[in-house]
Parts: structure tokens; C-alpha cells; sequence
């Protein structure tokens, strides 16, 4: 069946569940279809080297960091990430390039009888392709990011050479528990035997779930300490919680040059200088205009948007608009107390399906006494912010990822 690229994207959107756009009913909690798919093509998660990257934040940014250094050190690496900010192929990367839209084709074609027949969601298709892709382009290493758990999570099927769970916070409840240490039960699944696991950030609730489980699995654990300030200073990422995820990568460093990886000072300041075009990350505090400052962070949940409402309180604005949407699944009375509120808001609903009515969003805010007006679309919402700005005013843009993809 020929489709072209748009064609392809339109069937896999339309035929497979997609958790971005419906939540819920895309889940799979089990990796059956992903068990299914790994052998439909002859099992492609074998043929690699990787490293394993869970936690409810900061795991895009340590992988996008780590294949930045790979890349630097001549490596050939795979990165796969989620979920895409503009283009579906973002998602899988080699050396900071996207794959090629007709690999995307090609490899949904070969694909179509196992998903007729066994209907997997978008993201276990996406994990098999991404394994695929490194597998037929004979990546050294490849960097991957788990979706939202770990221990059910499609990415899962992989042995890496180091697994590493940056932290954990309150996210994604319905599906990961609804306490510190369930959440980090589901994220330890990515804990294997006999392979090192670092741990970015824990507390007493968090930290005996991964003692526990590296020693059922007898995985050696290390805990992220401290880290040299010259990397700090050529992090071309700014915001200041990558301080956190700064410290979890200097941890990986260590236990990889164990391993045998001879990663050296020099290229990896070079690597952290270059993260953004070396690993296509975007939408990390990025500032997309000056004067007035226009500030897109895809900080979500409880967890990231506290270092992201401290960082913009530390600049002092003049003023601070408020550009903000979320989706519907969202636990407000979590995130709606950490926003100022002596910001002036901009309720937008993302545009998918998830998204949540601003309407809805702008009376819950004012529950909390941050006040504003609804628009139609986040653009709007943005134009309506700079119109009311002065070059020494600031404009927040976030509240979901999908919110910070519309103005990239």
C-alpha cells in the first residue's frame, strides 16, 4: 500500500491508541505487544549496546546529554525519546538526526499484519521501530528513555549496560501509584541483574525500593552526589534544575569509565556546550525572545514545575505573564499552588484531545487566586501576553509539553 509520509503518521494515529492524545485507554499494562513485536522483527533490541533512563523528570534531558557525549566521542548513537515536540520523527534519533521519514514508511508497512492482528498502541510500535532502526543502522550505543513507568514500560525488553532512574515525584498516578514508593517500585522494573543502576535523586521513601531491588537483582547502586562546576558552566541547557540532572550524569561518567568507556573531561564539556544540536533537545527553560523575555519550559507536574516557578521568581521581573495550559488528566490542586500569584495568566487549551477546557483551567486557578483570561488557542494566549507586555516584563509559556510544542 503506498502511503507517503502524511499518510503514514494519519494511519498510525488513527489506528493505534495514543496515550498523548486519549490517556487511559491507550495503556497497555502488561509487554505482551511488545514481546510480540520484538520477535515479529526478529528481536532487534539484541543487536546493541544501551542505556536505560527512567524518572518522573529530567530523563529526556540526561539522555539528550548522554548521547551528546557518545556522539562527541565518535560513537554512532541512538537516542529515543517521547513524546515528539513538532515531528513524529524527533522521537529517534542517530548523532542528532531524526529518521528518515521513509524509514518511518517502510518499516509501518512491514509492520501493518502484527498490528492488525494484535492492535498495539502507538508507543509499543514506536519502541519496536526505534530498536529496528538501530539495529539496521548498526548504532555502538543507544540512549533510551522509558515513557512514563519502567517496570511495564515498552522500552523495557532491553539489557543495558547501565540503568539510571533520575528521581521521582507525582505523576502519572492513575497508572504508576499514588505514593513516593509505589511510583518507585514501577520505575525500579528498569533494574536488571548484575547491571549498575545510578539513582539521581531519593529520599526515605524512594531510596529503600532501589536498595531493595538492586539487591534482589544484585545490581550494583550508586547514588548521585555532587559534580565538577566547569560542566555547569558549558551546559548549554539553563535551567536551574539540571543542576540535579548535571550531578545524576557525572555519576553515569563515573560508572561508564568502570565499564571500560574512555569518556574524557574535554569532549564532554565540548558535548554539554552542543547538547541542543548534537541531541535535538528543545523546550528545556528555552528562551525564544528577548525583550520582552519569552521563557518555554515543558516542566509538567509537581516536581519540575517547582524548580521552573523558583527560577522565574529568582529574575525578578517587572512583570510576569502567565501563558498556561494543561491536559485533562492533570492533578491541579498539585501544580496550581506553586504558580505566583502576582503573575497575570493566559489560559490556552492545548490542542489534543487531553487537553483541558480554559475555561475550566481558569476558574479552578482562581480557587488559588491566580487571576486572567481564557483564549482560544496558546498562540492566541501568547499574542494577547506580548501585547500587554513591556520589554522588561517576562512571558512564561508551559503547564504541558503539548502547550510549549504549539509556540516552538
Amino acid at each position: 500500500m503506498n502511503r507517503n509520509y502524511q499518510d503514514t503518521l494519519q494511519y498510525l494515529f488513527s489506528r493505534l491508541p495514543v496515550f498523548q492524545h486519549i490517556g487511559k485507554a491507550a495503556y497497555k499494562a502488561n509487554l505482551d505487544n511488545t514481546i510480540s513485536l520484538a520477535k515479529y522483527f526478529q528481536n532487534p533490541e539484541n543487536s546493541f549496546k544501551s542505556i536505560h533512563v527512567a524518572g518522573t523528570n529530567g530523563k529526556g534531558s540526561v539522555s539528550s546529554m548522554l548521547a551528546a557525549i557518545f556522539t562527541t566521542h565518535g560513537y554512532k548513537t541512538g537516542l529515543y525519546t517521547s513524546p515528539h515536540l513538532k515531528d513524529f520523527t524527533e522521537r529517534i534519533r542517530i548523532d542528532g538526526k531524526p529518521v528518515p521519514e521513509q524509514f518511518v514508511i517502510d518499516f509501518t508497512e512491514k509492520a501493518e499484519p502484527i498490528i492488525e492482528e494484535i492492535s498495539p498502541s502507538f508507543f509499543e510500535l514506536t519502541v519496536a521501530m526505534a530498536f529496528d532502526y538501530f539495529r539496521q543502522e548498526k548504532v555502538d550505543i543507544a540512549i533510551i528513555e522509558t515513557g512514563m513507568g519502567g517496570r511495564l514500560d515498552s522500552t523495557n525488553i532491553i539489557t543495558p549496560v547501565l540503568s539510571v532512574i533520575t528521581n521521582i515525584g507525582y505523576d502519572h498516578m492513575e497508572f504508576l501509584g499514588d505514593t513516593i514508593a509505589k511510583i518507585a517500585s514501577e520505575k525500579a522494573g528498569i533494574i536488571k541483574p548484575g547491571i549498575p543502576v545510578v539513582i539521581g535523586e531519593s529520599n526515605d521513601e524512594s531510596l529503600p525500593v532501589f536498595v531493595e531491588k538492586a539487591l534482589q537483582e544484585n545490581a550494583e547502586l550508586f547514588l548521585a552526589d555532587n559534580f565538577p562546576e566547569i560542566w555547569e558552566a558549558a551546559l548549554e541547557l539553563k535551567g536551574a534544575y539540571q543542576k540535579k540532572n548535571l550531578a545524576t550524569l557525572t555519576k553515569c561518567i563515573e560508572v561508564l569509565r568502570v565499564k571500560g568507556y574512555k569518556l574524557q573531561d574535554e569532549l564532554i564539556s565540548n558535548a554539554l556546550q552542543h547538547v541542543k544540536t548534537l541531541s535535538g533537545i528543545r523546550g528545556r527553560w528555552e528562551i525564544i525572545q528577548e525583550n520582552p523575555m519569552v521563557i518555554t519550559d515543558t516542566g509538567h507536574n509537581e516536581h519540575g514545575l517547582k524548580y521552573v516557578t523558583q527560577q522565574l521568581h529568582d529574575l525578578n521581573p517587572a512583570k510576569l505573564h502567565m501563558v498556561l495550559g494543561v491536559v485533562n488528566d492533570k492533578d491541579l490542586s498539585k501544580i496550581l499552588p506553586l504558580f505566583p500569584t502576582e503573575a497575570v495568566y493566559y489560559f490556552a487549551r492545548p490542542n489534543i484531545l487531553r487537553g483541558l477546557d480554559a475555561n475550566i483551567l481558569r476558574e479552578k486557578a482562581m480557587e488559588y487566586h491566580l487571576y486572567g483570561q481564557s483564549y482560544n488557542s496558546v498562540n492566541q494566549a501568547l499574542i494577547a501576553a506580548k501585547n500587554a507586555s513591556t520589554p522588561k516584563d517576562i512571558i512564561f509559556v508551559g503547564g504541558s509539553t503539548f502547550v510549549v510544542a504549539e509556540v516552538l
